[in-house]
């Protein structure tokens, strides 16, 4: 069973008065694009707050925000890039490995692919109320909400993480302070080539109805 979101939307049978179906024709065909099939322009400061803005709209228990945004600038992202490359063959030689040409131009590259990188941190910490695991699910719907308004706005974006994100050794470069960890590197710019699909998950695989 195909989910019925996209057709409704088309025939605007949407019933409630308050619905916005540009708004639902736009979440039926949304994807992100590859940060490697990205270039400029990216968003400007003044877009890039109304993008903020609107991801910091999400649910957060308490309203306590356990999220922050880090943006590194173009001679920062040139600055992470060789700190990755090191690391990365500091672990190739632990592990007895060798990188090739190309694959150091991939780890020096990871925050040069796209005009814009924005690192969403989570803050997530013991609360007397607010349980970790929901402090951090709001800063993953922060990452989300950044991708929609960054699309919405005209823009590519993709969030990404990688190996990177995880390196304790690489920590004090990305400026986390202790007991914070990335939840996303989005990415974010114009695409080089046409937009395309990618295959969903069936709705029917993935809905249950438990009632009368």
């Amino acid at each position: 069973m195909k989910s019925p979101v996209k057709a409704d939307v088309k025939e605007n049978i949407l019933p409630n008065i308050n619905a916005h179906n540009e708004v639902m024709e736009f979440m039926s065909t949304r994807r992100s694009v590859p940060a490697k099939f990205m270039s400029g322009p990216g968003p400007n400061r003044e877009q890039l707050d109304l993008i903020l803005n609107i991801a910091c709209r999400v649910p957060d228990h308490g309203k306590i925000t356990p999220w922050r945004f880090i943006h590194y600038g173009p001679e920062k992202c040139v600055e992470l890039g060789e700190k990755i490359l090191t690391r990365a063959l500091e672990i190739a030689a632990e592990k007895e490995l060798v990188l090739n040409e190309e694959q150091m131009a991939i780890e020096r590259g990871r925050f040069l692919r796209a005009p814009v990188v924005i690192a969403v941190v989570s803050c997530a910490g013991e609360h007397v109320k607010i349980p970790q695991w929901e402090q951090i699910l709001s800063s993953g719907a922060v990452a989300m909400n950044m991708l929609i308004a960054a699309n919405a706005s005209g823009y590519d974006a993709q969030w990404l993480t990688e190996w990177c994100a995880y390196d304790d050794h690489l920590r004090e470069s990305f400026d986390l302070s202790d007991g914070e960890r990335i939840t996303a590197f989005v990415h974010m710019g114009t695409r080089l080539n046409p937009k395309t699909e990618r295959d969903r998950p069936e709705l029917e695989d993935l809905y249950t109805y438990i009632g009368n």
